[in-house]
Order: C-alpha cells, then structure tokens, then sequence
C-alpha cells in the first residue's frame, strides 16, 4: 500500500507543486503526460484536486513530480 503525503497547516503541497509549475512554464497536462511516461498513474483532474488541496498527494506522485519539475523535496515543501 503506498502512502500519502498529507498537507499541514503551515504547508500545502499542492499550491508548492504549482508554484513550482508555473515557474518553469509547464502546463497541467504537459506535466500530466510527462508522469505518465514515467509509468505514474494520474490524470489531469486528479493533479488539479492535489494543487487546490482537495486531494493527498501519493509518494510515488510527488516523486515524479519533483523529478519531472527538475526541483527539490524541499522547493515542493518549504
């Protein structure tokens, strides 16, 4: 069973891991396709529910995400 990475007060992963999106111009699905290449299940309305909050990031998820992103753990929590 794979873990989810759950959003604290002082913390919200999703509005991180837009940040981080937007920064290097990459749109939904541009980053939606690029995880799927990487064999992560995850469709664009599941990444936009994960950067508004609504739903937990998975580990393997926010994995692909840091390595499609070319980012850190800590540029997608700090």
């Amino acid at each position: 069973m794979e873990g989810k990475i759950k959003n604290d007060e002082k913390i919200c992963i999703g509005t991180r891991i837009r940040e981080q999106r937007l920064k290097k111009h990459i749109g939904q699905t541009q980053l939606v396709r690029l995880l799927q290449l990487q064999g992560i299940p995850i469709t664009r309305e599941t990444l936009v529910k994960i950067e508004r909050g609504a739903q937990h990031v998975k580990a393997s998820q926010l994995k692909g995400i840091k390595e499609c992103l070319d980012v850190s753990y800590e540029d997608l929590i700090e």
